[in-house]
């Protein structure tokens, strides 16, 4: 029962003063587990990850690279002589994102997915205490 507000949390990078703890991590994967209909001590090495790399900022474009960087190079599909090849997107300003949205834009998007985020782990956790009653 996976909700597609749930799929791509963004959390901002941490600072100097924002380190992510193991505690930490494994917090969001609980309640992950919880957002899917399980109990939080039900946690799936999938929820683990997936909270890992919302709290480190990590995206899944830069585990989708990993994955790629790891297969050898022979294996990768490579352009054939035949092939016209594709034109490079141009460089946006450091005050957008690659979808040309600005600072604030970002900003504004990232309090609405949280919000969202904390309704549906609210609206989990009083299922879960529903069920149990």
């Amino acid at each position: 029962m996976k909700s597609i507000l749930t799929e791509q949390i963004v959390q901002p990078e941490p600072n100097e003063t924002e380190r992510v703890t193991r505690e930490d991590v494994h917090v969001r994967a609980r309640e992950l587990a919880l957002i899917d209909g399980r109990t939080p001590s039900d946690v799936s090495q999938a929820e683990y990850e997936q909270a890992k790399r919302e709290l480190t900022g990590e995206s899944d474009l830069a585990r989708q690279e990993a994955v790629l960087d790891a297969i050898p190079e022979p294996n990768r599909a490579a352009p054939g002589p035949d092939s016209a090849g594709h034109e490079v997107p141009e460089q946006s300003d450091d005050e957008e994102d690659d979808e040309g949205r600005s600072v604030s834009e970002q900003l504004a998007e990232e309090g609405v997915e949280k919000a969202e985020q904390e309704q549906i782990l609210q609206s989990a956790a009083e299922t879960a205490r529903g069920d149990k009653g």
